[in-house]
């Protein structure tokens, strides 16, 4: 083989498969694999005329050819994917109701295939989307099955290989199905495939294949560069990877395996080694014995020898480990006083360790004498700390009681008779949940609404519970905010019907049912229908305002500075103020929340309900604060 020093051998051998084709085997077989998939057989294109040497475009033209192709139309180079055959022909035949349903069909004269530069600029989504189209109609779901002649099941089912247009199965072994299906050489292939807006699968390929018609590729696809056919078929067997044409068994010749050994002639004689070789060879021979005899002989005068003086042999070998045994010794001394030395540095580090160690803890205990004096007076702190702590907590919850005592005479919320788990609020009457199937009127409910939502408000801020809803409490035109709302539009949804999309009224009273579920879980509540606006309201501010001792009294400022000409008094009341003195705490906020309502309110008198805030925040507020 002709080789180059820099490159290496140039003419390389091809590879050729181990098995005879006559012992190929289904033992052989590990995998298959499909390349090129093809749902359909490809459709071949009409040609409306032959090609000659006229369309090279360096033949040369007579003027009279010429003149003729002037008349006849010509087509300019352009990348297109329209077939125009079928205007051509409709158009040369004459047919004008083929041409004419065709809107805006030109003329043959000016007959044009569509340009498609329109891909060069084309965004990189419709590039992505226009791929998507081009490959969705080739790629499906498939999968093989082997069968063998004899055997009504299938000897080997694959998985199913989803989306693919060269499919790759895993490999298997067909050893386990017993020596009958192993030994033989012919088998049944079939390829069942699933397209797109198909359900079921359908059988696209069927091989009656012998395995001595298979051709072989090499042992893996790298080097094998040349084009596939459509619904190619790629066999993995033991000694490397073949292919199939056709299902023929090629025709061999049979191998003898008797045959006459080749002739001899005088050419093929060889000369063998002379006499006087083999007599030096015998001489040698004879000499070599002689050394190993007289090799015997020296070996045993040594040891006569060795047994004479092997008393002074003892006495020399006992000197010898006598000063080994000193050496060894004296090495041993001199590891010993390093280690010595090395020890009466280490004490005395060790002594004035525990000496700077006695020093701290001297120091440490001074210090922790001083630090449990100053934790004794910070347990006295503490304690007072934590009786401050629980006194105002105590003073806060009656606060907390007293307003909502406060907030059940503004906002009262009564039983409608002879109507379970109906209520008014301040007079209006509220379903629950159902305003489609209620007969009170949209104006009614959205003012029903409107108190529910600024009571909501109060309570948020006097509890301090930011609501996950916030509310934004505008009488008869409230609304309810969903920050992480998915609807389209605003975030913010109206409490009133009127003027407004239904469903995202409906979608506020929601939301405000949850707020209320939330206050209701913060106290440990449970309700038992959210969509029960009014009562599960009416049963938050009785648990809140439940509770045993007398209610504090009402602190200077705050809304009592608003009534005019009233002086301050200090009540004893019950957990439901059931008594006419009870009545008396709430006559300043129901006489505010009247005076307010008729624009009687003094402008200059003390502090403000806490308003509305629209970011969202309803926990802030510039009135109020010593109430709490």
């Amino acid at each position: 083989m002709a080789t180059d020093p820099f490159v290496g051998p140039l003419v390389t051998k091809r590879d050729r498969p181990l098995l005879f084709p006559s012992n190929r085997k289904l033992r052989h077989l590990q995998g298959i694999s499909l390349r090129n998939l093809s749902l359909s057989h490809p459709n071949r294109r009409h040609r409306g005329s032959t090609n000659d040497d006229g369309f090279l475009p360096q033949s040369w033209k007579s003027p009279a050819k010429l003149f003729a192709q002037q008349e006849q139309h010509q087509l300019g180079h352009s990348r297109s994917s329209t077939d125009l055959n079928t205007l051509n022909f409709a158009a040369a035949s004459g047919d004008t109701d083929r041409t004419s349903d065709i809107p805006n069909s030109p003329t043959v004269a000016r007959l044009r295939r569509r340009s498609t530069h329109n891909w060069s600029g084309a965004s990189p989504s419709t590039r992505q989307k226009r791929l998507e189209d081009v490959t969705s109609g080739r790629m499906a779901d498939i999968w093989f099955s082997i069968h063998c002649s004899g055997i009504e099941e299938p000897v080997y089912v694959s998985e199913v290989a989803e989306k693919v247009i060269n499919p790759n199965f895993q490999f298997f072994d067909l050893n386990s199905c017993g020596p009958y299906v192993t030994r033989l050489g012919e088998m049944t292939l079939k390829f069942w495939v699933k397209g797109e807006g198909i359900e079921d699968y359908y059988l696209l390929l069927e091989m009656q294949l012998n395995l001595q018609s298979l051709q072989y590729i090499g042992k893996s696809l790298e080097n094998f560069h040349h084009p596939f056919p459509p619904n190619c078929v790629i066999f993995y067997l033991s000694d490397g990877i073949y292919t199939n044409f056709t299902d023929m068994a090629p025709q061999q010749s049979p191998i003898s395996l008797f045959s006459r050994a080749p002739k001899t002639t005088e050419d093929d004689l060889q000369p063998t080694s002379s006499y006087d070789a083999l007599m030096r060879l015998s001489t040698l021979d004879d000499c070599i014995q002689d050394a190993l005899i007289t090799r015997e002989k020296l070996t045993s005068q040594i040891n006569n020898i060795l047994r004479e003086n092997q008393a002074s042999l003892d006495v020399v070998n006992e000197a010898s480990q006598c000063k080994e045994s000193l050496a060894a010794t004296n090495r041993y001394l001199a590891i010993a006083r390093k280690h010595l030395r090395s020890a009466t540095k280490r004490r005395a580090e060790l002594k004035a360790s525990l000496e700077a160690r006695k020093e701290a803890m001297q120091k440490g205990r001074e210090a922790q004498g001083k630090a449990q004096h100053y934790l004794d007076e910070a347990t006295g702190k503490l304690k007072e700390c934590g009786n401050l702590v629980e006194s105002a907590a105590e003073d806060l919850r009656g606060q907390r009681r007293r307003i909502c005592e406060d907030l059940m005479d503004i906002y009262p919320i009564e039983p409608i008779p002879d109507r379970p788990l109906s209520f008014t609020i301040r007079g209006l009457p509220l379903p629950n949940s159902d305003f489609e199937s209620s007969d009170i009127d949209e104006d009614t409910i959205a003012a029903a609404l409107g108190h529910v939502a600024h009571l909501l408000y109060l309570l948020s801020f006097y509890l301090s519970i930011p609501l996950l809803y916030p509310v934004q409490p505008q009488s008869s035109t409230s609304f309810v905010r969903d920050p992480v709302s998915l609807m389209p539009g605003p975030r913010t949804f109206p409490l009133y019907a009127k003027g407004s999309i239904y469903y995202r009224f409906d979608y506020a009273a929601f939301l405000l049912n949850k707020d209320i579920e939330q206050l209701m879980s913060n106290q440990a509540l449970k309700p038992l229908d959210i969509r029960h606006t009014l009562p599960n309201l009416k049963y938050l501010l009785y648990v809140l305002a439940a509770g045993q001792g007398e209610l504090p009294a009402r602190k200077g400022g705050g809304v009592k500075g608003l009534l005019m000409g009233k002086t301050a008094k200090t009540l004893s009341l019950g957990s439901r103020r059931s008594s006419e003195d009870s009545l008396a705490s709430g006559v300043g906020s129901r006489k505010l929340v009247e005076s307010k309502g008729k624009g009687k309110v003094n402008a200059g008198a003390g502090a403000k309900i806490p308003p509305a805030v629209s970011d969202g925040n309803p926990l802030r507020t510039n009135g109020m604060r010593d109430m709490s």
